[in-house]
């Protein structure tokens, strides 16, 4: 795995340091250069957590990824630099949803001064990185919280008022990753799996974050949202490349899965 193919990919164009400017650069030109996706699912191609996959498909490839990718490549480019990292596993709405969640998410601690936490993964979450304590913060007008729960070391990140997931617990430990390794896996392959449902897909901009759940294309900014209904197949397919840089023909072929779950899965209507 090259750093400099991966600079080149997100655009940055400085020297790195172990800093927490550098960090913080990293993060937010990965997320605007980088689109969250999970379209291999719906495709048929089982993702790996492997770092060396998801730099092939990232870098090489030129497409995106989901947590365990975005967050797996990250994690391997800090490394390279000098970073200390740590992956921890997430567990998106553990309490609405229970054990069945535990490891369906990944994110990173990075040590420098302090702790932070660092999530390519989370689709609409935040664009540059926090310090792992708890209380309010802020990132490009969108509001987060950290909230210490105290049942067993949990830690919960609350999104911002407009996020699509609302929240997920991780505890400050090394994740177990043959624990992700069989979630991810459950993740691909179930039928009761979102991903294997429908097209998820996020970008990050300066202060607007562009999403598409199903049909729906979003423009989500701190005081609010605004959605598009997507029309057909071609338009899908120009949507994934306009708004999510990905050349993907292909996605059209997942149009009648999409439209026979889209109503199911996202109730409220979408207006353009």
């Amino acid at each position: 795995m090259d750093v400099q193919a991966y600079l080149d990919r997100i655009g940055y164009a400085g020297v790195p340091r172990v800093d927490l400017q550098t960090l913080t650069d990293l993060h937010r030109l990965h997320l605007q250069a980088i689109p969250y996706e999970s379209l291999d699912v719906m495709l048929g191609v089982r993702p790996s957590i492997d770092p060396a996959a998801a730099y092939e498909k990232i870098v090489r490839r030129r497409r995106g990824g989901w947590c365990y990718e975005m967050n797996g490549l990250l994690g391997a480019m800090l490394r390279e630099i000098g970073f200390e990292v740590t992956e921890m596993a997430g567990a998106v709405l553990r309490a609405d949803r229970g054990p069945i969640t535990h490891g369906n998410h990944l994110l990173l601690r990075v040590d420098l001064d302090r702790p932070y936490i660092a999530d390519m993964g989370f689709g609409d979450g935040m664009i540059e990185p926090a310090p792992l304590a708890p209380g309010a913060f802020q990132r490009r007008g969108f509001n987060f919280r950290i909230e210490e729960l105290h049942e067993d070391g949990w830690i919960r990140f609350h999104n911002h008022a407009f996020g699509g997931a609302a929240y997920f617990d991780f505890q400050n430990q090394p994740a177990d990753r043959a624990q992700l390794s069989t979630t991810s896996d459950w993740l691909s392959s179930s039928p009761d799996s979102v991903f294997t449902q429908t097209a998820l897909a996020f970008r990050h901009g300066d202060g607007v974050v562009t999403g598409l759940l199903g049909r729906t294309l979003n423009r989500i900014r701190p005081d609010g949202r605004t959605t598009h209904l997507i029309a057909s197949e071609a338009e899908l397919v120009e949507v994934l490349a306009r708004e999510f840089g990905l050349d993907l023909p292909e996605a059209a072929r997942l149009w009648p899965a999409i439209c026979a779950k889209h109503d199911e899965l996202f109730a409220a209507p979408a207006t353009s």
